[in-house]
């Protein structure tokens, strides 16, 4: 393979390598007095079935981490992915901090500089609550080594233990931006996302080696042929429509410079149909994960209450059922609600209209300025109601494959949600960077000889 012959490109891959193994060792090596493995099996008694399992499961998922674990990287990359989206929307109503991402370079080293120091704040806070709340639990009690002291010093001590390993995570991804290949903090989500592979894998295989394969059994060849087919089908969609964009036609003004006419060039303003990326689905899962605490806890409180105790558990039981009716339509509209709230925070048509009028540009058959902000404006939100609906759709297809397919939702997680974006929009990243690189050197690119 070419990259690997080329020295800068070759030492880039293996330090991410390298960063993204010792990330990956974090995870085995515990909080002092803690017993991992009787730990697991607590969580998963007292959690199975109840809302705390399914955002653990999913936190989890986004965050680069293992939270169910107390490790010292049992935060992830969390900490800091919320203060990044913390001072992007402040960004966004906050005039000093608006006027920063304007600076370009400098502005955007100072905004990196206080999304640090957020995060160090967001670590002590979280590691700190998340420990004294597994402190104040019988959970302890369980995977607690005997004779340990789990004191309120202990509890300290594992605050700021967890606190540095999120940190550090943070240290390996800006490292990975700097001198590996690839966006850092994606690389690292996407690991996280990958290891649970092997695990999906031997809840696939470890049946058919048990029981045999024969056609109309569970473990039929024709139900393993059905998964195969149907994951490449969502993986090659996902792809095409992360890419997909519509180009809008922008005209260049001709003007006349000495003796020479330049400008009057036809260029294109791209627009991706999902502008949001992932975050919508992010947002809706995290927020329909607290009305399964709040009303299972209701629904344990007003037993009592006839009227009300039934209305609770009915709503309990309603949002506890992911392939549900009523959870499905929820998080349908929590999706298109995010879509459009994301694209109107980071998409401003008013801004881009007004710097094409300063460039001389315009589009053909609208005036600059108002005319045209009008226009983008009408044209990002068909856009967005068609990503929406992509979303919305990659969204409940793990609920559809796990009622419909009778699998472990480990194993449906890899056919769509967020597991599955966050990896195809982190793989055609890095093979744009990939690309680069060749490019520079004037080689073939990675696309090219596909296409070929």
């Amino acid at each position: 393979m070419q990259l690997l012959r080329i020295p800068e490109v070759r030492a880039k891959i293996g330090l991410t390598l390298l960063l993204l193994g010792v990330y990956r060792l974090g995870f085995s090596v515990v909080l002092p007095n803690v017993d991992q493995s009787a730990l697991a099996e607590t969580m998963k008694n007292q959690g199975a079935g109840e809302g705390l399992d399914r955002m653990v499961a999913m936190l989890s998922l986004f965050s680069a981490s293992n939270i169910g674990m107390m490790t010292i990287f049992g935060l992830g990359i969390m900490p800091y992915i919320s203060a990044s989206i913390i001072f992007q929307l402040l960004g966004t109503v906050y005039p000093p901090l608006e006027a920063l991402q304007k600076e370009g370079e400098a502005g955007r080293r100072k905004i990196n500089e206080y999304t640090r120091y957020a995060t160090v704040v967001i670590c002590i806070f979280q590691s700190f609550f998340y420990v004294r709340a597994m402190g104040s639990t019988s959970f302890l009690a369980d995977f607690g080594k005997v004779g340990t002291d789990y004191s309120l010093i202990w509890q300290i001590s594992a605050a700021i233990t967890m606190t540095t390993g999120s940190v550090f995570l943070m240290w390996v991804g800006e490292q990975i931006d700097e001198f590996g290949i690839g966006n850092g903090v994606s690389l690292l989500i996407m690991a996280g996302i990958l290891a649970r592979m092997p695990e999906a894998v031997r809840s696939l295989v470890w049946p058919v080696l048990q029981n045999g394969m024969a056609l109309g059994s569970p473990t039929g060849i024709e139900r393993y042929v059905t998964l195969i087919i149907l994951f490449l089908v969502v993986v090659v969609c996902v792809v095409m429509i992360t890419q997909a964009q519509r180009k809008i036609p922008v005209h260049s003004a001709k003007h006349v410079r000495g003796a020479r006419v330049v400008g009057g060039q036809i260029q294109s303003l791209p627009i991706k149909i999902n502008q949001s990326g992932v975050m919508p689905i992010i947002f809706a899962s995290s927020l329909l994960m607290f009305p399964t605490l709040i009303f299972g806890v209701l629904a344990k409180v007003t037993l009592s209450v006839p009227v009300l105790g039934t209305i609770f558990t009915a709503a309990d039981v309603a949002f506890r059922t992911p392939g549900g009716v009523f959870y499905n339509t929820c998080y349908v509209g929590l999706i298109y609600f995010f879509c459009f709230f994301w694209t109107a925070v980071t998409f401003n048509p008013t801004e881009m209209a007004n710097n094409l009028k300063d460039f001389g540009s315009f589009v053909p058959g609208y005036r600059p300025g108002a005319r045209t902000a009008q226009y983008l404006e009408r044209v990002m939100l068909r856009m967005t109601f068609v990503g929406a609906a992509f979303l919305s759709l990659v969204a409940i297809i793990p609920t559809v494959v796990v009622n419909s397919m009778s699998v472990d939702y480990l194993v449906a997680s890899f056919f769509g949600g967020t597991g599955l974006l966050i990896c195809v929009s982190v793989v055609i990243d890095l093979v744009t960077k990939l690309d680069s690189q060749l490019v520079m050197r004037g080689l073939p690119t990675l696309l090219d000889r596909e296409t070929k």
